[in-house]
C-alpha cells in the first residue's frame, strides 16, 4: 500500500511539473527602465528610478519580473537636515489580462522586496555639527497594477500604480516606463 502511494505520488509530481513546464516561458525576456513620483509614508513626494527585468511566464497569463528601484527624500527642519533613502530588490508576479484591444494589456500583481534603509541628520551648531545615521533591511509587500502599449515590435510603454508596504517606509508610487525586447 506504502509503495502504491508513493508511485502515485511521484507520478502525480511528475504530470504535475510537465504540465507546468509546458506552460512556462522562462528566461530574459524584456529589460527596462522606469521614473516617477513616490509618496513614502510621512515624508512628502520624491523622484524615484527603477530598472526591471521582465522573464517572461510562469504559468498562462502570469509574467514574472525582477525589480530594483531608488529614491531618496530630504527635508529641513530648523536648520536640521534629515535625509531618507530606500534601494528595494524584488520580484513580482503580474496577472496580464486580456483584452479585445491587443495593444492594450492591463495587470495586477504582488511581490516581495528587501528595502535597504537608511536615515541620517545632521545637527548644525551651536548644538552640533552632529550626524547621526541609521540603516535596517526590511522585507515588504508591493501590491499594485498598470497597463502596457507596444510603441513598436521591440519597445512597450509601461504605466503603473504600486503600493508598498514597509515597516516604517509605507509607500504609494505612480510610474511610466519603457521596456526593451531582448534577443531575436
Amino acid at each position: 500500500m506504502k509503495r502504491t502511494t508513493l508511485l502515485l505520488t511521484l507520478a502525480s509530481l511528475a504530470l504535475v511539473a510537465s504540465v507546468a513546464s509546458a506552460q512556462s516561458d522562462l528566461g530574459f525576456k524584456r529589460l527596462g527602465a522606469s521614473i516617477g513620483f513616490i509618496d513614502p509614508e510621512g515624508l512628502g513626494t520624491t523622484f524615484s528610478l527603477g530598472a526591471f527585468v521582465d522573464h517572461g511566464t510562469i504559468a498562462p497569463h502570469v509574467s514574472l519580473e525582477s525589480r530594483l528601484d531608488y529614491w531618496s527624500q530630504s527635508d529641513s527642519f530648523f536648520g536640521t537636515e534629515i535625509s531618507m533613502r530606500d534601494v528595494a530588490l524584488g520580484a513580482r508576479a503580474k496577472y496580464n489580462f486580456e483584452t479585445s484591444n491587443p495593444k492594450l494589456r492591463p495587470f495586477v500583481g504582488a511581490g516581495l522586496g528587501v528595502h535597504f534603509l537608511k536615515v541620517e541628520e545632521t545637527i548644525p551648531p551651536p548644538f552640533g555639527p552632529l550626524t547621526t545615521e541609521a540603516s535596517s533591511t526590511k522585507l515588504g509587500l508591493h501590491l499594485g497594477g498598470g497597463i502596457t502599449t507596444p510603441l513598436n515590435p521591440k519597445t512597450d510603454l509601461l504605466g503603473e500604480t504600486w503600493f508598498g508596504v514597509v515597516d516604517g517606509a509605507n509607500s504609494f508610487a505612480v510610474r511610466g516606463g519603457l521596456s526593451f525586447k531582448m534577443g531575436q
